[in-house]
């Protein structure tokens, strides 16, 4: 295997391949019939993570360490059990349950955290795992903070933590992304947690309320590996950037032909590099005018180019949720899947793109591993 894409989708989870003609084909099928809500690829060993989320079953893990030729159960993130008598409600009333209904976000640690694994959930909790997945803990710090009062529900009616970014210079250094609750940065591997959203600002509450950090929308948060200063944000409310750590965002304004989208790739080591799926956003959420597109910026959000060779430019509806968009460790090529089942691939930074298939389940993320 030189370079593979694992596809997680709503009726199983796939492998797309190169084939003897050169070009990108789906390989393999597995667990099908299962909804698999995420996908993780660890570069310290070569594991491989997926989430399944089954209902009455609720979510599982799986690991793969023979790049996808058998899988092994192991730990789910589990909450402790709810104190008696605790009132724990959202501002708009809801009760939070304690108990996980998506694994939403799954990081390796650092280079030097053999073994610690970083999860997300919805509800709005993160987990460390120090043993490769098979137990996790919750990181209390973040669930019993305050401002997680503040937090709730966006697309999802529950309050989700989707985003987790480990700084490569100091795995100490954890960047979370909270729909709706904004951006949560530790400087000491989760003893301590800050929100570090000034900059945003949020259409969808009262202008008195629309720049509370607490309350932001980010729909995913991407980290330059190369400058890990600079990250990226896809916001309910557009997209937005900081070059500081998160120690403030800035709009970036220029986007075309939208600057709403649920997905964002950065470049591995060019970070004025990005990539962004629009749509149309709220009660529509369908691509601009019917035509799917990809969306890049190669200086800092400053100017657009909008990409659409190969893609579908009339009556397509396809939507990317956030986890639906990657690059490769190049750079240079991409890959993004839709709720329609569709799954394209570029390989010149999305100049051009190729037709993988128009007949997959909905896609609900996909990550590329370097064999």
């Amino acid at each position: 295997m030189d370079e593979r894409i694992y596809v997680a989708t709503r009726k199983g989870l796939f492998t797309v391949d190169r084939n003897g003609a050169g070009k990108w084909d789906v390989s393999r099928s597995m667990f099908l019939g299962d909804h698999f809500s995420l996908v993780m690829h660890d570069p310290r060993d070569g594991a491989v993570y997926a989430a399944q989320e089954l209902g009455h079953y609720g979510v599982k893990l799986q690991r793969s360490t023979d790049a996808g030729e058998t899988w092994t159960e192991v730990g789910k993130p589990a909450f402790p059990e709810k104190p008696e008598g605790l009132d724990d409600r959202d501002p708009m009333g809801r009760e939070i349950p304690w108990d996980t209904k998506r694994i939403w976000a799954l990081a390796p640690g650092g280079p030097d955290q053999a073994g610690v694994l970083w999860c997300g959930t919805i509800p709005g909790g993160l987990f460390r795992s120090a043993d490769h997945g098979a137990s996790w803990m919750l990181v209390e710090t973040l669930w019993n903070h305050p401002g997680r009062k503040e937090w709730f529900g966006g697309g999802a009616d529950l309050q989700g933590i989707h985003s987790v970014c480990v700084d490569p210079r100091d795995s100490r250094r954890v960047t979370v992304g909270v729909s709706c609750g904004g951006v949560w940065v530790t400087e000491n591997g989760g003893e301590t947690w800050d929100c570090r959203a000034d900059g945003m600002w949020a259409a969808y509450m009262p202008p008195e309320q629309a720049r509370n950090p607490y309350i932001q929308d980010p729909h995913l948060i991407v980290q330059c590996p190369a400058a890990p200063d600079v990250l990226w944000a896809q916001h309910h409310n557009g997209i937005f950037r900081t070059t500081d750590g998160c120690a403030s965002w800035e709009e970036v304004k220029r986007a075309k032909p939208s600057n709403f989208g649920f997905a964002v790739a950065v470049h591995p080591t060019e970070p004025d590099t990005a990539w962004f799926v629009p749509a149309v956003k709220d009660e529509t959420r369908i691509p601009v005018d019917g035509k799917v597109v990809v969306s890049r910026t190669t200086d800092g959000g400053r100017s657009f180019k909008v990409l659409r060779n190969g893609l579908p430019r009339r009556h397509a509806y396809d939507l990317t949720w956030r986890h639906s968009l990657d690059v490769d460790p190049t750079g240079n090529t991409l890959a993004f899947g839709t709720t329609s089942g569709s799954l394209w691939v570029s390989e010149d930074q999305g100049d051009h793109w190729q037709t993988v298939s128009h007949h997959l389940p909905p896609i609900d993320a996909l990550r590329f591993v370097k064999g």
